[in-house]
């Protein structure tokens, strides 16, 4: 496996405006061997972003840039009920996989819509959700056969694929090598799921993995939070067996949030422990 981490975790990564020399430095400074850029509407990388300057950089630093990531999804919902958002993110998504092929990128991370969301006004059923859905991946597909980019779903917390069962049927009824599933261990802890299990279940489907950890407080006030790798309850050593044991040899990339000087090589440190479970019985501390 290897150790990334996302763009988003940079400093401006949120806001787009971290450059991506920057990016790479501070990726290579922390101890990373991989970086998942992100694509957006503003900021250093756009679908009118001079792509030569950007893969100069990437050749010339020595962190592997393997895959994209895009959460226009939130704002341009494959599951609209407007069938011009609908229609717009399948564009997107499109250019976004076209993007990746020309940036050398295997994967593409898509939140694959939403039905309801804390983080998005929209509503949307969830069959019709699904079925929007559904039909927004063909095209999608298409382009990612052509250009032989993964077209990697998400699990977030959209309203939608809360279960690994249903997940996995999804993925399998395209009969599609180039659809999988863009696994985030922390995600899954916050609706009541245990990562080792939605790992054995969806196996070789699992083409990319999103690390974060999570704390939850259950006294009836709904308290939760993202945090530090190993300070939460996400089952670190039973979650890399179960990697392990699906052969699975991609990025392990951590999705760490909010920004501080220290996040990076804190994360880093976490990172280097965690990787190490799964071959021996050492606990993370």
């Amino acid at each position: 496996m290897h150790k990334a981490i996302s763009y988003w975790s940079m400093e401006h990564g949120l806001e787009a405006t971290h450059s991506i020399e920057k990016a790479l430095e501070d990726t290579h400074d922390a101890g990373f061997s991989h970086l998942e850029l992100a694509v957006s509407d503003t900021g250093v990388l756009t679908f009118d972003t001079n792509l030569e300057t950007v893969k100069r950089a990437i050749e010339a630093s020595p962190v592997s840039v393997s895959s994209l990531a895009s959460g226009m999804s939130w704002g341009q919902n494959p599951a609209s009920n407007d069938i011009d958002v609908r229609l717009a993110s399948i564009e997107y998504n499109q250019r976004a996989l076209a993007l990746a092929s020309d940036l050398g990128c295997g994967a593409l991370l898509m939140v694959p819509g939403v039905s309801r969301s804390p983080i998005s006004p929209d509503l949307v059923r969830y069959d019709i959700a699904v079925e929007r859905i559904r039909q927004a991946i063909f095209p999608l597909l298409e382009v990612a056969e052509r250009v032989g980019v993964d077209l990697c779903l998400e699990n977030v917390w959209n309203g939608l694929f809360y279960s690994p069962l249903e997940l996995r049927d999804f993925i399998d009824s395209f009969q599609s090598s180039r659809l999988g599933v863009y696994l985030d261990v922390g995600n899954l802890m916050g609706i009541h799921q245990y990562p080792p299990h939605w790992i054995e279940i969806l196996g070789h489907r699992i083409k990319r993995v999103h690390i974060k950890d999570y704390k939850e407080t259950f006294d009836w006030t709904g308290g939760y939070s993202f945090c530090d790798l190993g300070a939460g309850e996400v089952p670190w050593q039973e979650t890399m067996e179960a990697l392990r044991a699906i052969n699975y040899e991609s990025t392990l990339t951590a999705e760490m949030l909010p920004w501080d000087a220290f996040l990076l090589n804190r994360t880093s440190v976490a990172m280097d422990q965690i990787m190490g479970l799964g071959m021996t019985k050492v606990a993370l501390t």
